[in-house]
């Protein structure tokens, strides 16, 4: 485990890491955590595999293996992360991330683009009802603007002309799946199909509400689960640790 933090928390999404806060604000009560932003460049091109590229650079910098864990789209590149490079990472934290991890708001968002005659802005007002719920219209004003702003500067590779795919498996350290009940961007089918590949000591939950950003509203109830995901990881390691090693006497 790393001496420099207890937990690595991912963030690929400048203009909506503010709904991160709440939460972060309430484990920073019991953990240190740290965090690991990526900013995509106007000129570059959208691309998962670069953040993931960067992020394992910075692990390597880091020593031991670390508790990592993100919402959406970050999640889906802490997972990607830790399939490829399982060594440096000790636990997986994700919060509304589906089994088919390129299920993002992103996606609905382009998936409405190409399915219905309407506008940008139509399909982001829609948008924001889908993550938040209703809301008034000077918020839902400003919630539309953060989300158009997310779409060209998001790491997502969906675009008007292409719905991506990913892999869909599991991991191999202890993973946490989190999710809201009403959210209708990563919904219950799509979060129980993790049960296919959860391991005995994996744990998946369900909050009844929050929508899409349901760490933002409930961030005490979503830190409790996380905190008692990590000690009892914390607690199996330990214990693992105690028991005596046998040694053949030929």
């Amino acid at each position: 485990m790393s001496d420099l933090f207890d937990v690595l928390w991912l963030n690929a999404s400048p203009v909506l890491k503010r709904f991160d806060q709440p939460l972060l604000q309430y484990l920073a009560g019991y953990m240190h955590i740290a965090q690991w932003e990526y900013q995509q460049a106007k000129d570059e091109a959208s691309s998962m595999d670069q953040a993931v590229l960067l992020l394992h650079e910075y692990l390597e910098s880091v020593p031991g293996a670390v508790h990592l864990a993100g919402h959406g789209m970050s999640g889906a590149i802490a997972l990607t992360l830790a399939r490829r490079y399982p060594k440096k990472v000790r636990s997986l934290t994700l919060l509304a991330v589906a089994s088919q991890p390129a299920n993002t708001w992103h996606a609905h968002y382009y998936f409405q683009r190409q399915l219905f005659t309407v506008s940008r802005e139509q399909v982001l007002a829609n948008s924001v009802r889908t993550l938040f719920g209703k809301q008034p219209p000077h918020t839902t004003k400003k919630l539309m603007s953060a989300l158009d702003k997310d779409l060209e500067q998001s790491p997502s590779q969906h675009s008007l002309f292409k719905l991506v795919y990913l892999p869909k498996s599991g991991v191999s350290m202890p993973m946490l799946v989190c999710g809201s009940k009403n959210d209708p961007i990563v919904n219950p089918p799509a979060l129980q199909d993790w049960h296919h590949w959860l391991k005995p000591e994996d744990r998946m939950w369900e909050f009844p509400q929050g929508y899409h950003f349901f760490h933002y509203f409930h961030p005490q109830q979503v830190g409790e689960q996380m905190l008692n995901f990590w000690e009892c990881h914390s607690r199996r390691s330990r214990a693992i640790s105690a028991q005596p090693s046998s040694t053949s006497i030929y």
